[in-house]
């Protein structure tokens, strides 16, 4: 969001000008101008003569907030909530932005709660209910020389929970892509933290372009989705 309030262009008065306004993102109103060719030929033949082409049109902005002021990037208002929807819902789905690293805020505030995580891929993780809550098999890369191997891991949660210090709060399970678990295994996770209530789930199930977040039972498909 730019923090100019907004950036006015002049307009030829001797031009017939026809408006149509469209709604942008952020409250914005940008009104088009559309010229005819005729007109646009004028132009260009007279723009070697004037010192600049002028700009059609108006851009004007809205909803412009403090955060854009005193660097809304670094200061985080939502953490709170953040906090409050961790603690409420258990499990959360979260969409972060391309570029990365917005989610690292909320992770280190959730570390400061006295929480501790196990980060985790999506992508070969296999069943999350063996993975997580049982005894499971692992096969080794046997290159196809070696016999195949089978080892027996114990359960990735439950052998963490053991391992917390008396002072934690709980431990979080962070799952990045979880956009490749299909809706049987994210209604899983979903109800994970009511069958270890020390538990909380936090799944990357998509980007947007702003970190946000929704409860896990929404996008499994265990609620209504409410509209707002």
């Amino acid at each position: 969001m730019a923090a100019a309030a907004c950036l006015n262009y002049g307009t030829p008065a001797s031009l017939k000008l026809h408006q149509k306004q469209l709604k942008t993102g952020n409250n914005c109103m940008f009104d088009i101008t559309m010229v005819g060719k005729r007109s646009m030929m004028m132009m260009g033949m007279r723009g070697r003569h004037c010192k600049a082409n002028k700009r059609v049109g108006t851009v004007r902005c809205g909803g412009i907030g403090i955060g854009d002021f005193i660097g809304g990037d670094l200061v985080k208002f939502d953490l709170g909530q953040w906090l409050s929807d961790v603690e409420e819902h258990k499990a959360l789905a979260i969409y972060t932005p391309h570029e990365g690293g917005y989610e690292g805020r909320y992770s280190t505030r959730l570390r400061y709660q006295g929480y501790y995580f196990l980060d985790l891929s999506a992508r070969g993780l296999g069943d999350p209910e063996t993975t997580l809550t049982k005894i499971h098999p692992v096969c080794p890369a046997h290159l196809g020389k070696q016999p195949i191997a089978r080892w027996y891991f114990p359960p990735e949660v439950d052998y963490r929970l053991d391992a917390l210090p008396p002072d934690a709060k709980g431990l979080v399970v962070w799952i990045i892509e979880a956009k490749v678990l299909s809706k049987s295994e994210l209604q899983f996770l979903a109800l994970l933290p009511s069958l270890r209530p020390k538990v909380r789930v936090i799944a990357e199930c998509g980007n947007w372009r702003k970190f946000m977040w929704k409860p896990l039972k929404e996008i499994a498909g265990l609620t209504e989705i409410k509209e707002v």
